[in-house]
């Protein structure tokens, strides 16, 4: 059995979202790495997934973007108090 880990927070604007992953640091506070993707149904009807963006995307790509900076800026303060209170 495969143990899969999922994101700490997903963002989304329209169809693109933004998954954010938490990666330990041994010794180090941890950090965070972000994908984006993009939803769209094909010619069949069903849905699928995307990582390539046209011009009429962009802005939706950077307002998903803003949106998950300003999410790890909260992960990262509550990394910071966590590891304060954990020190106290």
């Amino acid at each position: 059995m495969t143990d899969k880990k999922s994101p700490v927070a997903k963002v989304a604007v329209g169809m693109v979202s933004a998954a954010i992953w938490r990666n330990a640091s041994q010794g180090k506070a941890p950090f965070y790495n972000t994908t984006f993707e993009m939803r769209f149904k094909d010619d069949q009807g069903n849905w699928q997934t995307s990582a390539s963006y046209g011009h009429t995307d962009l802005l939706l790509l950077a307002k998903c973007a803003d949106l998950a900076f300003n999410r790890i800026v909260e992960l990262r303060q509550q990394d910071k108090e966590a590891g304060a209170a954990e020190a106290a």
